[in-house]
């Protein structure tokens, strides 16, 4: 099974973050623009694609191990959806993105759920999930500058007290940022 087999596009509470996530990008970064998104191929990149984003991945490095795999692409901006929260130390792929604009998507920390974590699959959990503050605060220290965010919730469909919350908390935090110094 490849990357864009482990998602199902059917899930509404997916098909709707993709959704909001190519609206958001839309707004300042224009269509045939080269992106480069950190991580391997999966649906959202191929639904960039598809909308005209000449998109490039990296492949499968250990980006924990290996931050500067990130620096040997140039382009004019870069995607980082729901990827920055797998990994132990985050700051170093930031530090060396050369594109003039990010944008980038991490599940914010919910206070009536754990974080994400699936036990068969090593890859699949997060190290990280994070408050807005704590976000904001390494993209200043990576040397981005916030131009505008937005948060999103996650509703489930599902009836009872977890799914309520999850209908008014934000989950999703979306950033648009500038690079403060190009290498």
């Amino acid at each position: 099974m490849d990357s864009t087999e482990a998602y199902n596009l059917d899930n509404k509470a997916l098909s709707r973050r993709y959704t909001k996530t190519l609206a958001f990008v839309k707004q300042t970064l224009p269509v045939g623009s080269t992106v480069l998104d950190v991580g391997i191929t999966n649906p959202l990149s191929k639904l960039f694609e598809q909308e005209g984003y000449a998109v490039t991945n990296t492949k499968g490095e250990d980006l924990d191990d290996f931050p500067e795999t990130v620096n040997q692409f140039k382009v004019e901006a870069a995607f980082a959806f729901e990827i920055l929260e797998h990994l132990i130390n985050p700051m170093g792929v930031l530090k060396n993105i050369h594109a003039k604009r990010l944008y980038a998507s991490v599940p914010l920390s919910l206070w009536f759920a754990k974080a994400y974590r699936n036990k068969q699959v090593r890859w699949d959990q997060h190290f990280h999930e994070f408050e807005d503050w704590q976000f904001d605060w390494l993209l200043e220290k990576s040397g981005w500058q916030i131009v505008r965010t937005e948060k999103w919730t996650s509703p489930t469909g599902a009836l009872g007290l977890r799914p309520l919350l999850r209908y008014l908390t934000p989950r999703y935090y979306v950033i648009e940022a500038t690079k403060t110094e190009l290498l």
